[in-house]
């Protein structure tokens, strides 16, 4: 239980100290870029730069190499991409049938390519976070206290998934498998890019579609 107790500090810290994990709750959302750029340089690369830092510290089981760019990357970024893209909208297809189910929130226009320079620098910050902290050290730390691979994925996936609740239980349900797929993908090919661009560019395309 140890060696869990910084992972659980963090994920508390990072995802619950009115950042990522406290979401506007609005049903009508406006992107601000100098609210992104504040969150992008003054959260998102420094919590990530400090999850690295832990990472590369104390590589564990993970070598230190899965931070350079590979082959792999691009392997788990073409498989990755769709299989995101497919369950959310295989899940927006299942909802449309349920009465009472909660809308997509509206995201009024995104003018000018400045704007969507930092939305797509937001989205691909965001995967990164999230991917190099609910994959990459999570899982890491799962794996060096001899826990197994379908119980890592089952926590890292609850974990990341209460990050998401507060997009409804449709929502929650695409982060559930969402999150066992990103989870699949990284132990199989070791490949923190891969899926960190899958990541945002999915966010990325969400935004886009909604436009």
């Amino acid at each position: 239980m140890g060696t869990l107790f910084e992972p659980l500090i963090l994920y508390f810290v990072l995802f619950f100290s009115g950042s990522i994990g406290l979401q506007n709750t609005q049903e009508i959302f406006s992107f601000s870029v100098p609210g992104s750029l504040l969150q992008i340089f003054l959260f998102s690369i420094p919590s990530l730069l400090l999850i690295w830092h832990l990472l590369l510290k104390d590589s564990g089981s993970f070598k230190k190499e899965y931070f350079l760019p590979r082959m792999s990357d691009f392997s788990s970024l073409v498989i990755t991409l769709p299989g995101l893209i497919l369950i959310g909208f295989t899940i927006a297809l299942v909802s449309s049938f349920f009465s009472g189910y909660s809308q997509n929130p509206v995201f009024l226009p995104i003018k000018g390519f400045f704007s969507w320079s930092v939305l797509a620098l937001s989205c691909i910050s965001t995967g990164y976070l999230e991917e190099s902290f609910f994959r990459f050290y999570l899982l890491s730390k799962l794996n060096e206290m001899g826990i197994k691979e379908i119980k890592a994925i089952l926590f890292s996936t609850f974990l990341f998934s209460i990050c998401h609740i507060y997009e409804g239980p449709w929502g929650f349900l695409n982060s559930v498998l969402s999150s066992i797929l990103l989870a699949y993908i990284f132990l199989r090919y070791r490949s923190i890019h891969g899926i960190a661009l899958a990541h945002g560019l999915y966010n990325f395309f969400v935004f886009a579609m909604s436009q």
